[in-house]
């Protein structure tokens, strides 16, 4: 048998990255494949349904998948993860030269977010300025860019525009992965010394290997195994670990979820039986 994973087409490197990683599992004896998907619900759908034994799943696929699991009797897990994918951070930044100086300035201003299904620029930032006694769409305006929806933020062009409006004096302030925020900075969409940050979420985790209880142990445990005895020393690895963005797989781990599934519930994007009920996302 075949291990079958599926994994979302985000980019055109995807192909590199999954044909590179196939290669190396092969020569070490696991019959491995690997299906790619236009967006996240699909792929969901298809591990809940047999038709895959692993899924590279972010994070708000994570959360549906187990949602839709539980509702079913059934569990997911999730298998591994990649170092970067730990303890992840976004921010809310404003214009440096801003009057806007806390989070409660933001009253009565607009806030500009990713696409309406990205954690980490919309689903998370808008649940940190929850709880920080504003309401989205009541106290503040809310300017989404529904850059690659279904992508689950994994294009980042949403975001970037995002950064875009703000820089322009079209929002007061934007949501934006900690790290994207220094790749902007980096790239010149936001020049150095052009913005403030006014916020920071609690540290949450992104993507995860995730298999489904009637995947084969057999074949998702070796798969595990070879994945976490990658190393970043050996130089038939290392360009594919690069590739995918790490430095070293980790053991699956879903403690990093609460705060999303808090966003989720209070934005209604997954009910809690994992069916889509965000009324403005049409992957």
């Amino acid at each position: 048998m075949t291990l079958l994973m599926g994994a979302v087409a985000y980019d055109p490197k995807t192909v590199t990255i999954w044909t590179g990683f196939r290669a190396w599992l092969r020569a070490r004896d696991l019959p491995f494949d690997f299906l790619l998907y236009s967006h996240y619900e699909r792929q969901v759908e298809d591990l809940l349904a047999g038709r895959l034994h692993a899924a590279w799943n972010s994070p708000l696929a994570w959360v549906r998948a187990d949602r839709t699991a539980r509702a079913a009797g059934r569990e997911v897990r999730a298998l591994v993860m990649r170092d970067t994918d730990q303890d992840l951070t976004s921010v809310v930044v404003t214009r440096h030269d801003s009057p806007v100086a806390t989070l409660a300035d933001l009253k009565g201003r607009t806030v500009a977010v990713g696409a309406v299904d990205s954690p980490q620029a919309t689903l998370l930032p808008l649940e940190a300025l929850r709880r920080a006694g504003l309401r989205p769409g009541g106290d503040f305006g809310v300017r989404r860019f529904d850059v690659g929806t279904g992508l689950h933020g994994d294009h980042v062009g949403g975001e970037r525009e995002a950064a875009r409006a703000l820089l322009a004096g079209e929002a007061d302030a934007a949501c934006l992965l900690d790290a994207n925020h220094l790749l902007f900075g980096r790239e010149g969409t936001l020049p150095p010394g052009s913005t403030r940050v006014l916020a920071q979420t609690e540290p949450y985790d992104h993507c995860n290997m995730t298999v489904a209880d009637d995947a084969p142990g057999e074949l998702t445990g070796r798969f595990g195994e070879l994945l976490l005895s990658m190393s970043f020393a050996d130089p038939e690895a290392r360009p594919l670990l690069e590739l995918e963005g790490l430095t070293a797989w980790h053991p699956g781990r879903t403690t990093g979820y609460a705060l999303l599934e808090a966003a989720v519930d209070e934005a209604g994007f997954y009910d809690p039986s994992g069916r889509v009920t965000a009324a403005e996302y049409a992957p």
